[in-house]
C-alpha cells in the first residue's frame, strides 16, 4: 500500500476547491499552490497550507514542474493531485512524481503518453477492436500528405491537434479549398496551447452526439465503467452543458460502450479515473474519440446519478486498495446535470471576459451542487480558462433535473462580470434539449449569431435602476438611509448611461418608498417594499418582484431576471463628446498576447477582415475591421503584451 498523509493539489479555483475537500473529509492535510494572481484565492484559504509557485503567467508557475515539485519539498507533501487541466495530463510530470518519492494520484505516465497523442491513441484503439472514425494520425505532416489524406477521406475533415484537447487545435473542413488554412491555424493553435503541432485528420461526423464513459481501474486488474454522460452542447469544440445518462443511450448501448470503454483502459494497463469519448452517430453507430488520463470537468453528474466520491476513488487507487465496488454493484439512479459558468460574453462571439466578481451566490436547496472556487470581490483575469464554476443538479426524472437546472442559475448571483448565465438558462429552456434532442450542433443551429441578442433592460428595470441610484446618492450625501425624504416634494433629474445610450428620468416623491419614474411620456410608479444588502423587492405599478443589485462606486450592477446589466449615473457629470476615436480604431477586447498582425500600413482593408489574432485566457481570438477603409497606424506587432482597449490597429474610414 503506498502510504502518504500530506497532499498538494497541483491546480486551482474550482478543481483545488473540489479536491481539497474530499481529502479533508478522508483525513488528509492539503497544500494549495498559488501563482501571484492568486495569493488571495478561495482555495489557498481551504486548505491547511498553501505556498507561492511563481509568477502569473501558467508558463511560469502552475506548468512549471520544477516549482511545483520544490513546493512539495518544502511544505513535506507525500502525494500530488494533479487537478484536471495544467500537468494533470503531464507524463513528466507523473515520472518526476515517482522520482522525487512522491505518490502521484492518477494513472502511469506511460498510459498517460499513450493516450496524450491522438494519433498513438488511436492506432492503440484500432489494435483493441475499439470502433475508431476513419482518418489520417501518420508520422508525415506536411500539408501535401494532408491534402492528400483528405481527398482518400472525404470531406468533410476534421483537424485536430494531436496532443491535447479542450477544442484548440481544432478545425472542421467542408471544401478542399479551406485545408491549408485550417491547417495552419490548428498547428499555430496547438504549438501555443500544447507545445506540439502535430495533426490528426479524420472523417467528420456530422451532427453526433458528444458521448463519454467514465472508467476506473486499480492496480489490481479491476476495471469498471460507472454510465455514460452526453456533452454534446458545445462551443468552439468545448462542451457548455453535459447530463447523466445520456437521453439518446439505451441500456443495450450503454453495455455496447461501456465494454469498448474497459477495452480501451485494459488495452494501456490502465489504473485511476479516466474517460473515454465518443462520437455517437444519427444511425446508432459509435466511434472512439479520445481518452483524457484524467479526472474530467464534468464528473459530478456521474456522482450525482451513482452516489460515488469519485475523487475519494482516486484516493483509495492511490494508496493500493482495490475498486470500492465491482461492475455488478454499480447502478444508475435519477438524471443530473451541469452547466458550465464562463466569465465570457455570449452575444460578442463568446469573447471570454475580465473583471471583478462584486457579488457571488449560489443557490441552495433539495438536488443543487455548485463547484467554484470564487468569492465576493473575486479578480478574473486573463491568465485562466475562462471557466469559473459549475452549476450542478439532480432529480429523480430528467426533467426534475432540467427544471432544477434552470430555477439554480437563475438565483446564482454574479454581479459585476460578464458570464453565459442567462445563456446557460435559455439552452436549457430550449424545446430541443427539454426534449432530449441536442447533438453537437444545437448551439449553431438554434444560437447562431443572427439571432443571437443580448437581452436588453426594459422600461420597468430601468425605472427601478434609476430609484436605486437616487436611493445610493442620498445615501451618500447623508440622507435618509432608505432614500426617502418626505422634504424632498420637487422633483429630482436622473440621467443613467446603460451601454452606449443614456436615459433621462424625472423621480418624485410618493412617500412611503413610492416614486413616480418618468422618462419621456412613459411613466411608472415604483415602490421599494423592502431593500437590504444586495437584495430588493419591489412593486412597478402594482407587479411585485424582486432583484439582486450592488453598487461599485457609481457603476450600478442589477439582476432583473433575464437581463443583467450596468447603469451609471451622469445627471451631474459635464456635457462633453462622447470618448472614442471613432470606430476606424481598433482595441484588444481584453489582455493578452498579439499572436500576428495580418495587415500592413497603407494597405485597404474591408469591413469583417480579420488584422489581428490575439491570445487570451487559452484560446485565439480574431480581430476584424470594423469598417472599410486604410490602414493609417500599426500600434501593436506579434509578441507584444497588450491590455484591454490598447491600440492595434488605426483604419482610416473610406
Amino acid at each position: 500500500m503506498a502510504a502518504f498523509s500530506k497532499i498538494l493539489i497541483a491546480n486551482r479555483g474550482e478543481i483545488a476547491c473540489r479536491v481539497i475537500r474530499t481529502a479533508h473529509a478522508m483525513g488528509y492535510e492539503t497544500v494549495a499552490v498559488y501563482s501571484e494572481a492568486d495569493k488571495n484565492a478561495p482555495h489557498t484559504k481551504l486548505a491547511t497550507e498553501a505556498i507561492a509557485i511563481g509568477p502569473a503567467p501558467v508558463g511560469e508557475s502552475y506548468l512549471k514542474i520544477d516549482n511545483i515539485l520544490d513546493a512539495a519539498r518544502k511544505t513535506g507533501a507525500d502525494a500530488v493531485h494533479p487537478g484536471y487541466g495544467f500537468l494533470s495530463e503531464n507524463a513528466d510530470f507523473a515520472e518526476a512524481c515517482s522520482a522525487n518519492e512522491i505518490a502521484f494520484i492518477g494513472p502511469s505516465a506511460s498510459a498517460i503518453t499513450l493516450m496524450g497523442n491522438k494519433a498513438e491513441a488511436k492506432r492503440r484503439m484500432i489494435d483493441a477492436d475499439v470502433p475508431c472514425i476513419p482518418g489520417y494520425e501518420g508520422e508525415d505532416q506536411s500539408d501535401n500528405h494532408f491534402i492528400k489524406a483528405a481527398d482518400e477521406i472525404g470531406f468533410p475533415v476534421m483537424v485536430k491537434a494531436a496532443a491535447g484537447g479542450g477544442g484548440r487545435g481544432m478545425r472542421l473542413v467542408a471544401k478542399p479549398e479551406k485545408l491549408e488554412k485550417a491547417l495552419s491555424g490548428a498547428r499555430s493553435e496547438a504549438e501555443n496551447a500544447f507545445g506540439s503541432g502535430e495533426l490528426i485528420l479524420e472523417k467528420a461526423v456530422i451532427e453526433p452526439r458528444h458521448i463519454e464513459i467514465q472508467v476506473f481501474a486499480d492496480n489490481h486488474g479491476n476495471v469498471v465503467h460507472l454510465g455514460e454522460r452526453d456533452c454534446s452542447i458545445q462551443r468552439r469544440h468545448q462542451k457548455v452543458i453535459e447530463e447523466a445518462p445520456s437521453p439518446a443511450v439505451s441500456e443495450t448501448l450503454r453495455s455496447e460502450m461501456g465494454a469498448a470503454a474497459v477495452a480501451a483502459a485494459k488495452a494501456i494497463d490502465y489504473s485511476g479515473a479516466g474517460t473515454v469519448e465518443f462520437l455517437l452517430s444519427q444511425d446508432g453507430a459509435f466511434y472512439f474519440l479520445e481518452m483524457n488520463t484524467r479526472l474530467q470537468v464534468e464528473h459530478p453528474v456521474t456522482e450525482c446519478i451513482t452516489g460515488f466520491d469519485l475523487v475519494e476513488w482516486q484516493l483509495r487507487v492511490a494508496r493500493g486498495e482495490t475498486l470500492p465496488r465491482s461492475q455488478e454493484e454499480i447502478s444508475l439512479t435519477g438524471h443530473a446535470m451541469e452547466a458550465r459558468l464562463y466569465a465570457e460574453d455570449p452575444y460578442k462571439n463568446f469573447l471570454p471576459k475580465v473583471g471583478t466578481l462584486l457579488k457571488w451566490e449560489t443557490a441552495e436547496g433539495v438536488g443543487r451542487r455548485a463547484d467554484h472556487g470564487l468569492e465576493d470581490g473575486f479578480e478574473v483575469t486573463p491568465h485562466y480558462d475562462a471557466m469559473i464554476a459549475k452549476i450542478i443538479t439532480w432529480g429523480k426524472s430528467r426533467e426534475d433535473a432540467r427544471l432544477r437546472l434552470i430555477s439554480a442559475l437563475k438565483e446564482t448571483v454574479d454581479l459585476g462580470l460578464v458570464t453565459n448565465r442567462q445563456f446557460l438558462i435559455d439552452c436549457a429552456a430550449h424545446d430541443t434539449f427539454r426534449d432530449g434532442g441536442a447533438t453537437t450542433a444545437f448551439i449553431d443551429t438554434h444560437f447562431p449569431k443572427s439571432v443571437l441578442k443580448r437581452p436588453e433592460p426594459d422600461e420597468d428595470s430601468l425605472s427601478l435602476a434609476a430609484v436605486l441610484h437616487y436611493v445610493n446618492r442620498q445615501h451618500q450625501q447623508g440622507g435618509s438611509v432608505d432614500g426617502w425624504d418626505s422634504s424632498d416634494a420637487l422633483s429630482t433629474p436622473i440621467v443613467l448611461t446603460v451601454g452606449d445610450e443614456k436615459k433621462a428620468f424625472t423621480l418624485r416623491l410618493q412617500g412611503e418608498g413610492s416614486f413616480i419614474a418618468q422618462q419621456g411620456d412613459n411613466s411608472s410608479e415604483v415602490t421599494l417594499l423592502s431593500h437590504q444588502e444586495s437584495a430588493v423587492s419591489y412593486a412597478v405599478n402594482g407587479h411585485r418582484r424582486k432583484a439582486r443589485y450592488i453598487f461599485d462606486r457609481d457603476s450600478l450592477h442589477l439582476n432583473c431576471g433575464p437581463c443583467q446589466f450596468e447603469s451609471r449615473e451622469v445627471t451631474l457629470a459635464p456635457a462633453g463628446a462622447e470618448a472614442g476615436a471613432g470606430d476606424g480604431r481598433i482595441l484588444a477586447p481584453m489582455n493578452g498576447r498579439v499572436i500576428n498582425i495580418l495587415v500592413e500600413a497603407g494597405a485597404k482593408v474591408s469591413r469583417g477582415q480579420t488584422v489581428a489574432i490575439l491570445e487570451a485566457m487559452k484560446m485565439e481570438h480574431e480581430i476584424t475591421a470594423k469598417v472599410d477603409g486604410t490602414v493609417k497606424q500599426l500600434a501593436a506587432k506579434a509578441e507584444d503584451q497588450v491590455a484591454t482597449r490598447a491600440l492595434l490597429v488605426e483604419i482610416d474610414p473610406a
